[in-house]
């Protein structure tokens, strides 16, 4: 018992910690509740093309020296609009506007980097997360993300869970879809910038998909697919920083593993839905069935009368 104590209080004597266990709470949270969304529209790829697209915002700010979450808010923005206004021409498919434009940015990125020698390591971190580096300032910013989104959720639930199921049923009932589909796409931008400290912008859209996807194997109602989500992140997020810390890892790694470990679990064993779990159930239902039937035919109460 005393080692088990040990092996979550050991970390915590330290600052750094401390200050990384808050941020992948606040990031677990957000991106599990918004990954809901993403999961029930089918927008994986879009999680993956945005986390990509503020490649360019970072690079910029980190050059100039001003905040990189500033530099990704501000390109997350200004790329969820270009692809809601593109995707607006019934020419293109909105999964056409995303490729293009996620292709452009992250190649506007690539540019920016290649036309300077000051690239380094801390601007590396973001590519691929570095949680024990978080500051008392970056936990604000995520803090600060993460309520603007939660709010926008609570504000908006209605509209985005319409939308979500039947976009055409949303329209007829006066919902302005183009605005929801924008407001989602902000949503994932600020969540993406809140995963930025903790798993870096390639592993990002793991969170996003993952402990929704793991919810969604457990449960139709979406309230209870928005907490089971949000916990599963927060669970993924607080054991893969403490694994990572006694392994001697990457802690964003090890922490969509950790989501990814949860998933393969839910899959196998959940409850009438899992491969092994709904096996074994409906082999019994079907053993039990047969059973009765069997019973049924050989009672003699309900044979046919004889003749």
């Amino acid at each position: 018992m005393d080692a088990v104590s040990d092996w979550v209080t050991e970390p915590l004597r330290y600052q750094f910690m401390q200050r990384a266990l808050i941020e992948v709470v606040l990031m677990g949270a957000v991106t599990g509740a918004v990954g809901c969304y993403v999961v029930l529209r089918g927008l994986s790829f879009i999680g993956d093309a945005l986390s990509h697209a503020i490649f360019p915002g970072i690079v910029i700010a980190y050059l100039l020296g001003h905040s990189v979450f500033i530099g990704a808010m501000v390109f997350g923005i200004m790329t969820s609009a270009a692809i809601t206004v593109v995707a607006t021409n019934r020419r293109l498919k909105e999964d056409s506007a995303i490729g293009v434009l996620f292709a452009g940015t992250f190649a506007l990125g690539i540019v920016l980097i290649s036309s300077t020698n000051n690239f380094t390591r801390d601007l590396a971190s973001f590519l691929f997360g570095n949680v024990l580096g978080a500051t008392t300032n970056d936990i604000w910013v995520s803090a600060g993300a993460g309520l603007v989104v939660v709010l926008f959720l609570l504000l908006f639930h209605r509209e985005l869970l319409i939308v979500s199921f039947d976009r055409v049923a949303g329209e007829s009932m006066g919902i302005k879809v183009f605005w929801i589909d924008l407001l989602l796409l902000l949503m994932i931008s600020l969540t993406i910038v809140i995963s930025l400290r903790a798993v870096g912008n390639i592993l990002v859209v793991a969170m996003l998909v993952t402990p929704a996807a793991t919810a969604r194997l457990l449960t139709d109602r979406l309230p209870v697919m928005l907490v089971l989500s949000s916990a599963i992140g927060v669970f993924s997020g607080i054991a893969g920083l403490f694994v990572s810390y006694h392994a001697d890892v990457a802690a964003g790694g090890t922490i969509v593993l950790v989501a990814t470990g949860v998933f393969g679990a839910v899959w196998l064993f959940a409850p009438e839905t899992g491969l092994i779990t709904g096996r074994l159930i409906r082999r019994r239902i079907g053993d039990e069935l047969g059973e009765e039937s069997s019973v049924l035919f050989e009672s003699p109460q309900i044979l046919p009368p004889s003749p």
